[in-house]
């Protein structure tokens, strides 16, 4: 047996964990291509029609009605949020802060399993949470020293995409929690990627966005994009089945560093080493929250996200 062969499942987690850290750049690229609400819903739509070709045209009769609805629409509001919450973004930079704020809902969804749950934890979690938080005030006060004080500066400066990052990770981290609650094991994926989009395109057209312009670079950078994200969700669900599942758990809560790095990189974006050190504490921050309270949890692979 060859070593693809035997390691096909976590392979492909792998490479989707790979394929969503270039999702915040892609997504900026095109919102700058287009403009927020029409850049998304073009890359979802794209999704959306790779998922039914790659996974099949989904029945309804099969997944629970609660589910669908609710997890529905968190699912959706989510996306949006952040979608937009990078789109919005003052610049390239601050849109890589929004991502990082993204990035707290594995230390949120931890946090909510656990009030839920009313179970006792290690006393260490907590603090874990707060790292995880000051991570994230690190990489907004750039290269000046820590204060409330700038942070709300910066905020205030443009609040919306920072009210919309901080929703969605805590969206995303109530959707983690009833998922498996409510879900049956079932993945409707692409219906809610098609409920993403004709949101998206409603929105759009409600809105006073400018007309669409096509060009030969745009159009395949939406299509890139929109399969990009895709192929991710499609080859994380095929993971689930036999992957590693220790290993896949521990490398998703490195997303937040290779996405850093694909996105200055991508996005030509020079960040200040506080940046990093503020990415570093987020990641370690998800890592201490997933340790401490992985043998309380049940073995399937967390939920991710875009």
């Amino acid at each position: 047996m060859s070593f693809l062969t035997k390691h096909k499942y976590t392979l492909c987690g792998i490479l989707a964990i790979l394929l969503w850290s270039s999702l915040t750049a892609l997504i900026r690229d095109i919102s700058e291509l287009f403009s927020p609400t029409a850049g998304a819903a073009m890359i979802y739509s794209v999704s959306t029609v790779f998922l039914f070709v790659v996974m099949g045209v989904p029945r309804l009769k099969q997944f629970p009605k609660q589910y669908l609805i609710v997890g529905g629409i968190l699912f959706v509001i989510y996306e949006i949020c952040l979608a937009l919450s990078l789109g919005l973004a003052n610049s390239r930079r601050q849109s890589m802060e929004m991502a990082i704020i993204n990035y707290l809902w594995p230390a949120l969804t931890i946090l909510l399993s656990v009030i839920v749950s009313n179970k006792k934890v290690n006393p260490l979690l907590y603090p874990s949470i707060a790292l995880a938080f000051i991570g994230v005030a690190w990489c907004i006060s750039g290269e000046q020293p820590l204060s409330i004080a700038l942070i709300s500066q910066n905020v205030i400066g443009n609040p919306i995409p920072y009210l919309l990052a901080f929703s969605g990770a805590l969206i995303w981290a109530v959707y983690c929690t009833i998922t498996k609650k409510m879900s049956n094991g079932q993945n409707p994926i692409s219906l809610f990627f098609m409920a993403t989009a004709t949101s998206l395109w409603i929105k759009y057209a409600m809105g006073s966005e400018p007309s669409l312009t096509f060009t030969w670079e745009s159009s395949v950078t939406v299509l890139i994009a929109g399969i990009t994200i895709g192929s991710g969700y499609a080859l994380w669900n095929h993971a689930i089945v036999g992957g590693n599942i220790i290993l896949l758990g521990t490398l998703s809560y490195f997303i937040p560093i290779f996405a850093t790095l694909f996105s200055a990189v991508y996005l030509e974006v020079s960040l200040s080493h506080s940046f990093w050190q503020g990415v570093a504490l987020v990641t370690f921050a998800s890592l201490m929250c997933f340790f401490i309270t992985r043998e309380k949890r049940s073995k399937p692979l967390p939920t991710q996200n875009a």
